[in-house]
């Protein structure tokens, strides 16, 4: 299994302390290094500072295709990315959003998995340097390329919650990106991208199965229950407008918290606050997708969590800011001490 650290805006780190961070982690044994595509500074930029600085594989989970970028400037940024860091790139496409109003804004037709189809096959055959005419769902492009053979090889990844999109990525990416799964809900995944591999004639094992795990160390225990819940609750609860049968909501409740997320989305709607909120919320439900408390009991929390993937993410959660408690999570999460426990 690759062990990778994840890094993002949200740990407020300047640029410098993000090529820190990552340094260090290659130094700790890490072997790969993440961000999501949204925030300053941007992603593309990061990686390949990443991939001066150190020997890691880098990678953005996830841009937000459908959102913000066409095709083929998607596929300009992650072919340079991939020149810079010598082929040890790696793109996460994911669509940005979901429900009818999110696909109307865009003038598009609310069809995710046939609009991220588009894109990922797209995307695949122009880093792989060929001419592309297309005509779906999302564009149509007309003999274009990125006028460049012999590139390096960058893999395209599918962000993945439902089972249309974990069939398509078995059919036509390089990886699935999970997030916030159990590890009963990593081996339904993969079973499920293993039955869209066959059905596109592909052997399941060439489709990676990564995602992020969040984690929070802190010797302030309630501190780093506080971070990691907000950010849990941040993605679990339903949304207005969007049904609670969708989405990540959906897909909480299919992990069993349907009815402590309904008696939260009611506080919440009664006027409780985040923080309350997060006190209010079961350890069942922050520890069945993440971890957070002292050092100590990090490896092990981790090495149940990252059951079934071939490659995990410690998604960093801090509780203080800047960037020793950063810092601390690389040494107290670094690759020998969870492998062990991975074997076992």
């Amino acid at each position: 299994m690759i062990i990778g650290i994840g890094l993002d805006s949200r740990l407020g780190l300047s640029f410098d302390d993000l090529r820190l961070a990552a340094r260090e982690a290659a130094r700790q044994g890490f072997e790969s290094a993440w961000t999501p595509a949204i925030g300053v500074p941007d992603a593309f930029h990061v990686c390949s500072a990443w991939s001066q600085d150190t020997a890691l594989r880098t990678g953005i989970s996830v841009v937000p295709a459908a959102r913000m970028w066409t095709p083929l400037a998607l596929a300009f940024q992650a072919a340079t990315v991939g020149l810079i860091s010598g082929g040890r790139f790696v793109l996460g496409l994911g669509t940005g959003g979901y429900g009818t109003g999110f696909w109307k804004s865009l003038g598009v037709a609310d069809r995710p998995v046939a609009v991220m189809r588009d894109y990922a096959v797209v995307l695949r055959r122009l880093l792989a340097g060929e001419t592309v005419d297309h005509e779906g769902v999302a564009f149509t492009l007309c003999r274009t390329s990125l006028g460049a053979t012999d590139l390096p090889a960058v893999p395209v990844y599918l962000a993945t919650l439902g089972p249309q999109m974990l069939r398509l990525a078995g059919e036509c990416a390089d990886g699935a990106l999970l997030n916030w799964a159990t590890p009963a809900r990593i081996a339904e995944a993969r079973a499920i991208v293993a039955a869209g591999a066959a059905k596109a004639g592909r052997d399941a094992s060439e489709v990676t199965m990564s995602m992020y795990i969040r984690v929070c160390i802190d010797d302030d225990v309630d501190a780093a229950r506080r971070a990691l819940g907000t950010q849990v609750l941040g993605y679990a609860m339903g949304r207005s407008g969007i049904a609670n049968t969708a989405g990540y909501r959906g897909m909480f409740g299919q992990m069993g918290f349907d009815d402590v997320l309904t008696d939260l989305e009611a506080k919440r709607d009664g006027g409780m606050s985040m923080d309350d909120l997060v006190d209010a919320a079961p350890d069942e439900l922050l520890t069945a997708v993440g971890y957070y408390g002292s050092a100590e009991g990090a490896p092990a929390a981790y090495a149940r969590l990252s059951a079934g993937l071939d490659e995990t993410v410690v998604r960093v959660i801090t509780a203080r800011p800047g960037i020793e408690p950063v810092l601390g999570t690389i040494e107290g999460l670094r690759p020998d001490r969870i492998r062990p426990l991975l074997a076992g």
